[in-house]
């Protein structure tokens, strides 16, 4: 399985652009999203920057990375997921109307 990850550039040219995360260090190809500016984030496939990205995304996405790793590594990952954990899960609003008339 291949999976994008978000990268934020360091310095970048007009064809390559070197980026860091987390401790991973990558030199991108940037033909694809242009020159960008330090403190940007990319999204990195295969040696590639793909798209550029808005730094929340980027931040979620990089969350979401640790948590399917941790849950690979069979950790607990209760941390990634705050607002589900220690709590019985919930139907939406629009669910539990339908479950009421079901009952009836």
């Amino acid at each position: 399985m291949c999976i994008g990850v978000p990268l934020q550039v360091l310095e970048c040219d007009e064809q390559y652009a070197l980026c860091a995360a987390g401790g991973q260090n990558e030199r991108l190809n940037v033909l694809l999203v242009g020159q960008q500016s330090a403190g940007t984030w990319l999204l990195a496939f295969r040696g590639s920057a793909v798209r550029v990205m808005e730094e929340d995304e980027a931040l979620q996405t990089r969350a979401a990375l640790a948590a399917l790793d941790a849950a690979l590594k069979g950790e607990n990952t209760d941390r990634y997921f705050s607002d589900l954990a220690g709590r019985e899960p919930e139907l939406p609003a629009h669910l539990r109307a339908g479950l009421k008339e079901s009952q009836e």
